[in-house]
């Protein structure tokens, strides 16, 4: 399961969000994750229809504390992790799998770290689940 984790700027648009999804090579995930706030907005909202993909809604608690391959100061002062995309990706590829004796934890692994799109306003990673 690929995860596309999203973060972005109140201003961006759907075709930011887009261009940052676009530039991490991956064309077709399994669904959208952010923050519940960015999952809620109009032009995530969009995207997950264009797409016909499902969007994940992540609490800043779920997200606080994931160690993150890139780091952006602004972000790890606001949310506690280095880039909201990448822990949003890698939170929501992780989630809904029950652990068992032969799982016994649910692991991701990010394979596109954040890439930003080309006027700033929006940021995409792609993390996929390493574990049944």
């Amino acid at each position: 399961m690929k995860i596309a984790g999203l973060g972005f700027r109140h201003s961006a648009s759907v075709d930011d969000l887009r261009a940052a999804l676009f530039l991490t090579g991956c064309r077709h995930p399994d669904a959208l994750a952010s923050l519940t706030a960015k999952a809620a907005a109009p032009q995530m909202q969009q995207l997950a229809a264009q797409m016909n993909l499902p969007v994940i809604a992540l609490s800043e608690d779920e997200i606080a504390g994931t160690p993150t391959l890139t780091c952006s100061p602004r972000i790890k002062a606001r949310f506690g992790t280095g880039s909201l995309c990448e822990a949003a990706a890698l939170v929501a590829a992780r989630r809904g799998q029950p652990e068992t004796p032969e799982t016994p934890e649910t692991t991701a692994r990010l394979i596109a770290p954040r890439v930003t799109s080309d006027n700033g306003l929006a940021t995409a990673a792609i993390a996929e689940r390493t574990t049944p």
